[in-house]
């Protein structure tokens, strides 16, 4: 994956979890009664996970702006991407979650790909840079 594609994919990222993140913590019930979820039982565990994907979006823009210095956070954005996927896919299949949360997994999924395919390129190009 070439030095664009990779600031672009965490622009990219940076806005998705950002925008979602904001939403979020501003509007939590009204999400949940759009779509016709149950809200847990205090909102500030939605605001709090939402607030961590702010801070998440801040990090992948600063990965966006210089890939190369900000690459060790590159592991980060992928533990989140682990950490959400595999709850997410967990319940998916034991307990049929809400159909909100499925579209957001795919694309998490996709983006989990791609961050493991940024981080290997970079570290495949210092290693080339080492060698050179």
């Amino acid at each position: 994956m070439n030095l664009t594609t990779i600031r672009g994919l965490f622009a990219v990222a940076a806005l998705y979890d950002g925008l979602l993140g904001v939403l979020f913590v501003i509007a939590p019930s009204w999400v949940f009664t759009k779509y016709g979820i149950d809200p847990p039982n205090h909102l500030g565990y939605v605001q709090f996970s939402a607030a961590l994907l702010i801070i998440f979006g801040l990090m992948f823009l600063n990965i966006a702006r210089d890939p190369h210095k900000h690459a060790p956070l590159i592991l980060y954005g992928i533990l989140l991407k682990v950490a959400y996927c595999s709850v997410t896919l967990t319940y998916w299949i034991d307990a049929n979650i809400p159909w909100i949360w499925k579209p957001f997994t795919i694309i998490d999924l996709v983006m989990l790909g791609l961050f493991v395919w940024a981080w290997k390129s970079l570290r495949v190009e210092r290693q080339v840079e080492k060698g050179a």
